[in-house]
C-alpha cells in the first residue's frame, strides 16, 4: 500500500470516529455529569442575609442540587415549600434533601412531637425532596445503652412516617458516635445494627468519622449498602486539609452511595469562595 492510500485510510478512520462521537452525543450518550450537591449550612450566613441571591450564586458555581439546613415552621428560609423549590429550579438546582429534626420526646410529649413530624413531612413532600436527615442525637443517646436504644426506636418511628410519604429518613453523624462506647461497641455501630434499614438510612460525614478515629472503609465492609448519602468534607474547603479521599471514592458502590454532598464548616476564604473551590477540587478527583 502506498503512502497516499495509507494516509487516506487514517484520515477516513478519524472522520468515522468523530462522526460516531458526535452521534452518541446527539443521542444523549454524553459523559455522565457528576451529581454534586451543597449542604447550604456551608453558606449559612449568606442564606440568612439573602437566600435568593445565595441560591443563585450556588447554582452559578455548577452544583447540581442542594440540601437545606433552614426549615422552620413549615418554611424553608422563610419561603413556602413550592417557592423555595422554584427558586432552586430557576437557578439550575434540584432541591433533594433537608436537615431538620426534633429531640426524642418524653412519653407526655410523644404525640406533640409526632404531630410536628407530620407537619414537617408534609412540607417536605410538597417540595418534592427525597430525604430528611436528622443531624444530631440528644444526650440521652450517649448516656446509656438503654437511652440509645430508645433513640433508635424513635428514629425507626420517624422513618416509618417518612417512608409512608415516599421520603427517606436518615441520620448524620459527628465524631461522638464513634468515641462513645457501650460494652466495647461504638454508638454508631449500635445505630447501624438496631435501626430498621428499610426505615433509616445513614448520611456518613467523611470528615467526622475520621476525626472520631474510625475508617470509613471498615464501615463500608461491615455494613455494606447502608450509606446512601455522604457529606464530603475536610477541615476547611476540600483539598486544603488532611483528608485523602481516593480510596473512599473507589468504594462508592460498596457503601451504597446515591448522592454526595459538599459541606464546608470552616474557611480560608469567604464561604462562597470556599464552596466554589471545593466543587472544583471534587470535580478533579476520582469521585
Amino acid at each position: 500500500m502506498n503512502q497516499n492510500k495509507w494516509s487516506s485510510k487514517i484520515l477516513l478512520s478519524f472522520f468515522v470516529l468523530a462522526l460516531a462521537i458526535q452521534g452518541f452525543t446527539l443521542l444523549g450518550f454524553k459523559p455522565k455529569e457528576k451529581m454534586i450537591g451543597l449542604q447550604l449550612w456551608s453558606v449559612k450566613d449568606h442564606m440568612k442575609n439573602d437566600p435568593k441571591a445565595t441560591v443563585a450564586k450556588v447554582g452559578a458555581m455548577g452544583y447540581t442540587f442542594v440540601e437545606t439546613a433552614g426549615f422552620d415552621n413549615g418554611k424553608f428560609y422563610g419561603m413556602s415549600p413550592l417557592e423555595f423549590k422554584k427558586l432552586c429550579e430557576d437557578n439550575g438546582l434540584k432541591f433533594l434533601g433537608s436537615h431538620t429534626g426534633q429531640n426524642m420526646p418524653s412519653k407526655a410529649d410523644w404525640n406533640k412531637t409526632m404531630a410536628w413530624w407530620d407537619m414537617t413531612i408534609a412540607a417536605h413532600k410538597e417540595a418534592g425532596v427525597k430525604w430528611i436527615v436528622q443531624p444530631w442525637m440528644g444526650e440521652e443517646g450517649y448516656q446509656s445503652l438503654d437511652g440509645l436504644k430508645n433513640y433508635i426506636a424513635y428514629f425507626n418511628a420517624v422513618g416509618e412516617k417518612c417512608k409512608a410519604a415516599g421520603i427517606q429518613f436518615g441520620y448524620h453523624n459527628h465524631d461522638k458516635e464513634f468515641t462513645t462506647v457501650f460494652d466495647g461497641k461504638p454508638v454508631y455501630d449500635y445505630m447501624l445494627e438496631l435501626t430498621n434499614q428499610d426505615l433509616v438510612m445513614f448520611e456518613l460525614d467523611l470528615y467526622w468519622i475520621n476525626h472520631g478515629g474510625k475508617n470509613a472503609l471498615d464501615y463500608f465492609d461491615k455494613y455494606p449498602g447502608r450509606f446512601k448519602l455522604w457529606h464530603i468534607k475536610d477541615e476547611k474547603e476540600l483539598g486544603s486539609g488532611k483528608m485523602n479521599f481516593t480510596k473512599i471514592f473507589n468504594s462508592k458502590n460498596a457503601s451504597g452511595l446515591e448522592y454526595g454532598i459538599v459541606e464546608v464548616e470552616d474557611y480560608n476564604f469567604d464561604p462562597l469562595v470556599s464552596c466554589q473551590k471545593s466543587l472544583e477540587f471534587l470535580k478533579s478527583t476520582n469521585y
